[in-house]
């Protein structure tokens, strides 16, 4: 026995000084052996900025056909899964912080019955801890979107960094709802590199890019009403996952239109599995 605890004892130090890390609970004779597999220094950590090629035409957009890897190999989706009944859509909001239009928003989705995906900040689970247990309570997914909202390439230098970004909200979340955070991430500001995806990856989580997202992320610099409505429909397709943010006013006000004239044309929405 004595044997068996050295062992353990050098390996978990090894993977300390060489960047990564074994869960605690992992220490024992039930280690997961898929942490032993990750070797950060074999992948590429080239900051690479997330994009989608928009069409008209209802098709999933082409995207960067550059990457040296696959996207589905480090879980990582940017359109959801089809329905032969409904075509789909996949809400999801992002949330930095609060802007005064987040309970209009759940406002709408609960009068709609649409369930919907928040990425929230450690942040904004500081400041808005009641719309957040709203979120909950009304079968929204509020999952990670970082402590610091950094890019996550520049933090892959150190394993302890990296996974204290996603943590941090983790334990936030858990301190406030009681429940576990479920495991969907979003990157900030769309950045990525295979090492950040591999890294995003073996903490447990599904990446989530994009399908759809347009110029509402500037609270001074809104999109007209008329222009944000005819954008947002003539760019939906079956499994788009669309990507608005919250602290948007023309999002609140049309968000209700949305729904509607995307249900008459034959689209329904769902959360992701």
């Amino acid at each position: 026995m004595k044997k068996l605890t050295c062992l353990l004892t050098v390996l978990s130090l090894c993977f300390s000084l060489s960047g990564c890390s074994i869960a605690s609970t992992n220490i024992s004779m039930g280690i997961n052996k898929e942490r032993f597999k990750i070797q950060l220094a074999d992948f590429d950590n080239t900051c690479i900025n997330w994009f989608f090629i928009p069409n008209t035409q209802a098709r999933t957009p082409k995207i960067n056909d550059k990457l040296n890897f696959e996207l589905n190999d480090y879980n990582a989706i940017y359109n959801g899964p089809t329905n032969s009944n409904k075509k789909s859509l996949y809400l999801t909001f992002d949330e930095g912080y609060e802007n005064g239009y987040t309970e209009r928003i759940l406002d709408v989705l609960k009068e709609k019955n649409v369930k919907a995906i928040f990425f929230v900040t450690s942040h904004y689970i500081c400041y808005s801890p009641d719309t957040v247990k709203r979120m909950v309570a009304e079968g929204h997914v509020v999952a990670n979107h970082t402590k610091h909202h950094y890019s996550m390439p520049s933090v892959t230098y150190s394993a302890v960094a990296f996974n204290k970004e996603l943590y941090d909200v983790e334990d936030r979340f858990k301190k406030l709802t009681g429940q576990d955070m479920p495991k969907f991430f979003r990157p900030p500001m769309g950045k990525y590199s295979e090492k950040s995806l591999a890294m995003t990856k073996d903490l447990g989580y599904k990446t989530v890019f994009w399908s759809f997202a347009y110029g509402d992320y500037e609270p001074n610099s809104q999109p007209g009403v008329g222009y944000a409505k005819n954008h947002i429909f003539s760019h939906l397709h079956d499994g788009s996952i669309l990507l608005l943010h919250a602290i948007s006013k023309t999002n609140a006000s049309i968000l209700g239109e949305v729904i509607d004239e995307a249900r008459k044309d034959g689209y329904e929405f769902y959360l992701l599995p």
